[in-house]
């Protein structure tokens, strides 16, 4: 098999490549490094072996010399290998080093090149590096050279009368070395600079100073420096999203998380993922809901309450057109996506997304009677299938899934406890957090302070577990939770 070497890129994990996301979902083994995304590390498959090489500035690391015999070894295994580097895997990031061990020891690779920081924090800073009437280069520079070398390679006062823009990589510590050396080879005192630290993550802070008086502010490592005239532009699209700074935890299924994270990231949170549920097939193995779709034809509805009911009752379909004559009610936007998804329009959603409201607009059956199927997760309230049959209908339910506990572990526990908001979509999302927490008491003393609930429903159970919920989704949907947490978050000091 083949070791890659993928660039990850700077730490926003949405910036990681489709060649690399391809790599680590097929990976046996990802070597990665200690500031790789947790989010790069889920995309491998769970059994994946994962190795931590980090190189801690101030604590044990991994000498080079071992990480390289460490590829080489892997990589004679006949496992599939991935090397995940910050960054570029070649941009000051030690990946020839690991490469030309490869090559001599005759083992496969690949180069798999990531964005680098040197370009992408700056973006995400509002600089751009280059500007057509006042920069038209861009000079990438170590500001952390080997120190076994016993000299430097870099003449800051040579790239002081280059022009364009300097951006030192790795180089806080040395600041206010390099800042004289550069003013020693003329460049002015008063040429605008910039540090970013943590860039392209919703850590993210940006100072923005002059070559002479950067060095003297509070910086610190991770930090990316750009001087030059672009340093004074702020285009500052990144930092005013309304969560950057913020942690919010997701305790959806893993399946299910996506959508949800995706958007909180886009409004700037850091999102921990720590799923409370896992989704199983039910009790029966699904043998309950394949009978049901086989006589779908005897139904007059299938109602759906959940998007994880909608993937289970479409994949047992074998064609859209076996619906002929069938009606399709859902609870929510989100199930009925998913029915979109296989070409099946909802003929009925609700007004507002709980199964109160379906009952009231659910039709009264012929006078004749009427048959509805109603997928449902195993454990789940009665409420529909009750008023269903109050109304007259023949209802059979048949279970589709099962949500299962998914526990935490101590470093997983510490990270929710650290998170500013928490947010549950389903009662049994809730349920499950409060048991993984270590129990009710220790759930609601240790919850983050901000508690957002998808609906009435949820938010009723989460309190009746003890939990403080802060707030409910308007519109009980993920676009509704989602600006309930910034609501939330919004009025609270970070």
């Amino acid at each position: 098999m083949t070791v890659f070497l993928v660039g990850a890129g700077p730490g926003d994990p949405g910036l990681l490549t489709v060649r690399g996301a391809e790599l680590l979902a097929a990976a046996d083994v990802v070597v990665h490094d200690r500031l790789s995304a947790q989010e790069l590390l889920d995309l491998a498959p769970p059994t994946a072996e994962r190795i931590d090489v980090g190189k801690n500035p101030n604590g044990p690391s991994t000498p080079q010399s071992e990480i390289n015999d460490l590829l080489v070894a892997l990589g004679r295994t006949g496992r599939s290998v991935v090397r995940l580097k910050g960054g570029d895997p070649f941009v000051f990031a030690r990946g020839a080093e690991e490469a030309a061990a490869l090559e001599s020891a005759g083992v496969d690779y690949e180069v798999v090149p990531g964005i680098t920081s040197a370009i992408a924090v700056p973006a995400y800073a509002g600089i751009p590096v280059t500007l057509r009437y006042s920069s038209t280069s861009v000079t990438i520079v170590t500001g952390h050279e080997d120190p076994a070398k016993g000299r430097t390679d870099v003449g800051w006062e040579a790239l002081a009368q280059v022009g364009g823009t300097i951006v030192v990589l790795m180089g806080v510590k040395h600041l206010p070395q390099i800042a004289a050396r550069l003013m020693a080879g003329g460049l002015s005192p008063d040429t605008p600079a910039a540090a970013i630290r943590w860039g392209t993550r919703s850590e993210q802070h940006t100072v923005r100073a002059t070559l002479s008086t950067l060095a003297d502010r509070d910086l610190r490592s991770p930090s990316t420096i750009v001087i030059g005239d672009v340093a004074a532009q702020q285009l500052g699209w990144f930092e005013r999203r309304p969560l950057l700074g913020r942690s919010v935890v997701v305790t959806r299924a893993v399946e299910q998380s996506p959508e949800l994270s995706r958007q909180l990231r886009a409004a700037g949170a850091d999102v921990v993922v720590a799923p409370t549920i896992a989704i199983a097939d039910p009790a029966d193995g699904g043998a309950a809901l394949r009978d049901a779709v086989a006589r779908i034809g005897e139904y007059d509805w299938v109602v759906l309450s959940s998007p994880n009911g909608a993937e289970r009752f479409s994949a047992e379909l074998r064609d859209g057109r076996d619906l002929a004559g069938v009606q399709v009610a859902v609870i929510g936007p989100g199930t009925a996506s998913v029915m979109h998804d296989v070409r099946i329009t909802a003929d009925l959603i609700p007004p507002h997304f709980v199964a109160e409201s379906l009952l009231e607009v659910f039709p009264d059956p012929p006078a004749d009677g009427g048959r509805v199927l109603f997928a449902r997760a195993e454990v789940a309230r009665d409420v529909l299938s009750d008023g269903l049959a109050a109304k007259g209908w023949t209802v059979d339910v048949v279970d589709a899934y099962r949500t299962v506990r998914v526990d935490y572990d101590d470093d997983t526990r510490r990270r929710v406890s650290a998170a500013d908001a928490v947010t549950f979509t389903s009662s049994s999302s809730a349920r499950h957090f409060v048991q993984a927490m270590g129990g009710s008491d220790v759930a609601a003393d240790s919850a983050p302070p901000v508690v957002a609930c998808i609906g009435p429903v949820t938010a009723g159970t989460a309190r009746d577990l003890g939990l403080d919920v802060t707030t409910q989704a308007e519109v009980h949907s993920i676009d509704g939770l989602v600006k309930s947490v910034v609501d939330a978050l919004a009025d609270r000091p970070s």
